[in-house]
């Protein structure tokens, strides 16, 4: 069933908006060390119950993207920044949270030689110095496929390596810009070669137009690849220049595309209308250690 993106939201879209004290702190805490978030750069449904909670999901290299992604809402352009005190910064916010696990991701930057991998790798560092109990999970770039940059940020041994797929693979090319479905499989499959210890995972978004076979075909090239965890969730267009929304997927078909998952062999499967990527980070990666 196709629907346009301009009707109203089903109810199972409708976010609880919460500002308690943990929220404005968090929030407060940000803006003093300059630092960004990809729960509010990509609009993010879940920034409340996250913020409330005292989660939250790092955004390093800057706020400007070198790709124009057609369901991301991250600015786009030539970047400037290249903050080499960021990591330090994001772990001194990290230690003030008192987190548990910590999720840091980042803006493509096709115009850096290692596409950012070594903030990358000195984020893990800085946070492992002041946090040593802390998960501390990336979601990284393609680096345009380059294995070195690849290596840099496993060196530093994240607990959770993260890359999305974003779609299927007869809409990637659509959907992401410059990024190839091979190149995102490929670079899952690297991850495992160099470091067997390290969980995998990545996430797609239901609702660009992709078919219910191609999202399981997608599951069996992710597991193909060894992939250890997915998450699901529903696109929701940010403005009237991104994408439209061809289908708003129910509740019913998010629980039986985990059942998929689980059953294919994923250690763990979130899959929601309102999932993203990092959900539940942190029961994520203790799924993947148990496995």
């Amino acid at each position: 069933m196709a629907t346009s993106s301009i009707e109203r939201k089903p109810d199972w879209l409708k976010v609880k908006l919460a500002t308690g004290d943990n929220y404005k702190e968090l929030k407060n805490m940000m803006r003093s060390k300059t630092l960004h978030t990809v729960c509010e750069e990509a609009k993010c449904p879940n920034i409340h119950e996250c913020w409330a909670s005292g989660t939250a999901t790092f955004m390093i290299l800057g706020d400007i993207c070198t790709r124009a992604c057609r369901f991301c809402a991250v600015k786009t352009g030539l970047p400037t920044e290249l903050d080499l005190q960021e990591p330090e910064r994001v772990a001194e916010a990290a230690e003030g949270m008192r987190l548990r696990h910590v999720v840091v991701t980042s803006v493509a930057r096709d115009d850096l030689k290692d596409g950012g991998a070594s903030i990358f790798a000195e984020t893990i560092r800085a946070i492992r110095r002041r946090l040593p109990l802390a998960g501390v999970e990336v979601l990284i770039p393609d680096f345009q496929g380059d294995e070195e940059s690849l290596r840099i940020v496993l060196d530093a041994k994240p607990d959770i390596l993260n890359h999305n797929m974003e779609t299927v693979e007869r809409l990637s090319d659509k959907v992401r810009a410059k990024a190839k479905y091979a190149r995102s499989l490929e670079l899952l499959r690297r991850s495992k070669t160099i470091a067997p210890s390290i969980p995998t995972k990545s996430s797609i978004m239901l609702g660009v137009g992709e078919e219910w076979s191609e999202i399981l075909k997608t599951m069996d090239d992710l597991r193909a690849v060894d992939c250890n965890i997915m998450t699901i969730g529903q696109y929701l267009q940010p403005s009237l220049q991104h994408l439209p929304v061809s289908q708003y997927y129910t509740p019913e078909q998010f629980s039986e595309l985990k059942q998929e998952g689980l059953k294919r062999g994923f250690s763990h499967v979130e899959s929601g209308p309102l999932v993203r990527s990092s959900y539940h980070a942190h029961e994520q990666v203790q799924s993947a250690q148990h496995s």
